[in-house]
């Protein structure tokens, strides 16, 4: 879709580069970029301005741990729904995140090339989509949602746009399973390599993936220029992970101080997800999640915070990630506030914007206010550094959102600029019909 030229006015900017506190500047976007940034009032004869009127403009907020295709609390039942129930459920979880001022998500287990294109082609409202294809798993790991009597082929839920992941066994298979996912243009790879929470057979203490198969994994993400990201929450998996050149250590909720130390000498960067427990803690029950997951999700929870304090001390680069699923997406921008509990709020913002440009490979493209970069931004209706809780909720002290130029909600009286909060069935109906038609020419 095309973007819109534009001056935003009287901004206060803030970003983890440099920005922080300036007050009165104008910023212009042209050609879905922005193009200039002065201390002094931007003139043009084609641009529309809005005037912020000291309000905090930010880059767009960047989520590196997203399942945008979970549209259920249970990854098991999501994988068997049928591929147009998901689609139709991701446009929904992905435009809701935008509406939050994520313009820029990394999918860890799920999200397809096809869904990708519809969001870059416009049809459908969403963030700049990152993504892995289908996490790889071994037999009973945190991808293989099949349980104690469930004797179906690990292959029924491979290509089905719900599965998170994928079954590999041994050092050929997850080679093979690697080569395939980016086959498919996944942009990382992503191996669960621990016990998880919702996965029905794995203590949280299992290791999974033998060291082999792990360097494996790397080296195929290697030899495609890319990483590999890695489902971890123990001491003991985190260390064998990251001295298998694991570079993107998820969750990370178990580590210790040695450990974080490695992973700073490694330059391995963690992506805490907070928020994903006190969510199911809060009501995961009500949602039907199983006791033996609660109690997994409380084994890792209390020790969350702490491992913040610890990951900061060693000097670890910290991105932003919330996995959260089905009905607890709502609690997305809820990071921001358990975050600054323990961090000073310059680091969550530097999470969510420069540090998790870091991450994606993307430095220089999204995160930051500089010439050159993807117009993302967001304008808040007040100070974030004051008060972190304006970046939460549903986006309700956005004023502004705007995603390669092109604003997608305007609550500012600016001179007759069009406000665009809403979303016409008929535009809706739309974008359903063309992802259906994307997710089609993919199961053919």
């Amino acid at each position: 879709m095309p973007a819109d030229d534009l001056i935003l006015a009287n901004a206060r900017m803030l970003d983890g580069n440099g920005f922080a506190g300036a007050s009165e500047s104008w910023l212009r976007i042209a050609d879905g970029v922005i193009a200039e940034i002065s201390e002094k009032p931007i003139s043009s004869e084609v641009a529309r301005t809005i005037d912020l009127k000291g309000r905090t403009l930010m880059p767009g907020l960047i989520d590196c741990h997203v399942h945008v295709t979970a549209i259920t609390v249970d990854p098991g039942r999501t994988a068997m729904l049928p591929d147009v129930t998901v689609a139709f459920g991701a446009a929904r979880i992905m435009k809701q995140m935008l509406m939050r001022g994520f313009t820029t998500v990394r999918d860890v287990g799920g999200a397809t090339r096809p869904l990708a294109q519809a969001e870059e082609a416009g049809q459908i409202e969403g963030p700049r989509l990152v993504f892995c294809g289908k996490a790889l798993s071994q037999t009973g790991g945190h991808s293989d949602y099949r349980g104690f009597v469930d004797n179906r082929s690990a292959e029924s839920q491979t290509y089905r746009l719900g599965a998170m992941g994928r079954v590999c066994d041994g050092v050929d298979a997850v080679r093979h399973a690697a080569r395939d996912e980016i086959r498919q243009g996944a942009q990382f790879i992503k191996a669960m390599a621990n016990g998880g929470v919702s996965s029905p057979t794995d203590p949280i203490n299992f290791q999974q993936f033998s060291i082999p198969e792990l360097e494996a994994i790397v080296e195929e993400a290697a030899n495609a220029q890319t990483y590999v990201s890695a489902h971890l929450y123990t001491d003991e998996a985190i260390s064998r992970a990251v001295r298998c050149g694991v570079r993107s250590v998820e969750h990370a909720n178990l580590i210790e101080p040695a450990t974080a130390r490695l992973m700073k000498v490694r330059g391995a960067i963690a992506c805490p997800t907070l928020v994903a427990y006190e969510a199911l803690h809060k009501d995961a029950k009500a949602l039907g999640l199983p006791d033996v997951s609660l109690a997994k999700n409380d084994d890792v929870r209390l020790r969350s915070r702490g491992s913040l304090e610890i990951l900061q001390r060693a000097g670890v680069t910290m991105a932003f990630g919330t996995d959260l699923l089905g009905e607890l997406h709502k609690y997305q921008s809820d990071e921001f506030t358990i975050r600054a509990e323990v961090l000073p709020p310059i680091e969550v913002i530097r999470s969510t914007t420069c540090y998790a440009a870091e991450l994606l490979r993307m430095t220089g493209e999204v995160g930051s206010l500089q010439v050159g970069v993807f117009a993302d931004l967001i304008a808040v209706d007040g100070d974030p550094l004051e008060n972190m809780s304006l970046l939460g909720g549903q986006g309700d002290h956005l004023s502004l959102i705007v995603t390669a130029g092109r604003v997608v909600k305007n609550t500012i009286d600016d001179n007759g600029f069009p406000s665009r909060t809403g979303w016409p069935l008929t535009t809706f109906q739309a974008q359903i019909q063309a992802t259906i038609v994307a997710m089609m020419c993919y199961v053919c």
